[in-house]
């Protein structure tokens, strides 16, 4: 790679030529830096800069390019990166396997796809085949923007442009199980019901315990399909392995997403019940993607899965989640004081929650300033989002902790 590959100002240039030019502005906002390598939790860029990725929209739980997840890919694309699809294909079976491993007892299917947002119309296609045609999803979740995806996706601003949309489509208060049962209740026998088990988006918001159990007892009262999304929660984000596993619940199809990849190639799943697959398993091109199950992408999964296990990571998120939202608040609170409304979160999925417009915004370049990415969150703009990786190691723990302080104090200079 030459110096002019990675040129700043040729990368804005190809970024307003060819692709978007509001991108540009959001890459200018942030410095106009261009990040070229990474590794473990750091990402470095053509400037020189080394910045700790508390970022990532909760890809990268195992850091970046972890050299088990790294060696099984390389491994497949030197010997077969995509398949015939006609020939049946070890890897895509293994990778079924590993996953379904580790999910709630029940989940026995599995549907890869490519991105969060393609597992969702996996998932809403599913429920069609059993005839549940009048989706309900939550207020302020997020589900994706493909357009089936986006018409559970309960935002004003990214759906207006797409209009119409898919129909029978309603909004409930996450959190509260009577609307939801008033909802059900209207559309007895026909409903499909997705949720997230902490909505992440609209800014880390983390329902009363026992609440997806009561989605759970409510679908089953009402003849609904259960849909639990965890695209960003699953996989040890949570401090669990899922946010099913924290309630006990087994959803008709379970959405996988994210971490699933290693944060080396993209890959998700809709992981599902015999029951709710019925119609995908006894017609193989009901529903297929070219690239669903690619080898490559399948070698990733397995590993991802695997070194998760291995390394203790769901373990770690929890433990280190345990460390840091107390600092966290603390930092906050002293710095802060009214500013701050609250610092939330479940294992490795924070959200810091200002009361002043603006000022999570600011909070996200100062500690880009001070070497820290992380995330705003789509959905309420008043909330900055950390989603660490679960390999901090304890000096990583305290950078973060003592950049997040010099960040929230520059805020108010």
């Amino acid at each position: 790679m030459t110096l002019a590959d990675t040129d700043p100002d040729t990368t804005l240039d190809g970024y307003r030529t060819h692709l978007s030019s509001g991108r540009a502005s959001l890459g200018e906002m942030f410095g106009g830096d261009v990040e070229v390598s990474s590794s473990g939790a750091w990402v470095h860029t053509a400037t020189g800069r080394r910045l700790l990725n508390c970022g990532g929209y909760g890809v990268l739980l195992l850091g970046s390019r972890h050299p088990r997840v790294v060696a099984a890919v390389t491994r497949q694309l030197n010997t077969n990166p995509v398949a015939t699809r006609l020939l049946l294909e070890p890897e895509v079976a293994r990778a079924a396997a590993e996953l379904v491993s580790v999910t709630p007892p029940g989940l026995t299917r599995v549907h890869f796809a490519g991105s969060g947002a393609e597992a969702v119309e996996a998932a809403i296609k599913m429920a069609r085949t059993h005839g549940k045609t009048h989706l309900i999803s939550m207020t302020n979740g997020y589900h994706g923007k493909t357009m089936g995806a986006l018409s559970v996706t309960a935002k004003d601003l990214f759906q207006e442009p797409f209009r119409p949309l898919l129909p029978s489509v309603a909004h409930v208060a996450f959190g509260d199980p009577d609307a939801l049962r008033r909802e059900l209740a209207q559309h007895e026998g026909g409903g499909c019901v997705i949720v997230e088990p902490v909505q992440g988006e609209a800014g880390v918001i983390v329902p009363p315990d026992g609440y997806l159990r009561d989605v759970e007892r409510l679908c089953r009262e009402y003849g609904a399909f259960f849909v639990l999304d965890e695209v960003q929660t699953g996989l040890g984000r949570l401090g669990h392995w899922w946010g099913a596993s924290r309630e006990g619940v087994t959803p008709d199809v379970l959405l996988v997403g994210k971490i699933l990849s290693g944060g080396v190639v993209p890959v998700s799943a809709a992981v599902a019940t015999e029951a709710a697959f019925r119609a995908f398993d006894k017609d193989p091109f009901i529903h297929t993607s070219t690239f669903s199950g690619n080898p490559l992408a399948m070698a990733a999964a397995q590993a991802t899965v695997q070194v998760i296990k291995n390394e203790g990571l769901v373990e770690r998120a929890a433990r280190i989640g345990a460390e840091l939202r107390p600092e966290l608040t603390r930092i906050s609170t002293a710095v802060f004081g009214r500013r701050l409304r609250e610092v939330r979160g479940l294992g490795l999925l924070i959200g810091i929650e200002l009361t002043v417009p603006g000022m999570a915004g600011d909070l996200l370049l100062e500690l880009m300033s001070a070497g820290v990415v992380a995330n705003h969150s789509l959905n309420c703009d008043r909330v900055l989002r950390l989603t660490p990786p679960a390999v901090l190691d304890d000096t990583e723990i305290q950078l973060l902790l003592d950049a997040f302080e010099q960040a929230a104090k520059a805020v108010l200079n």
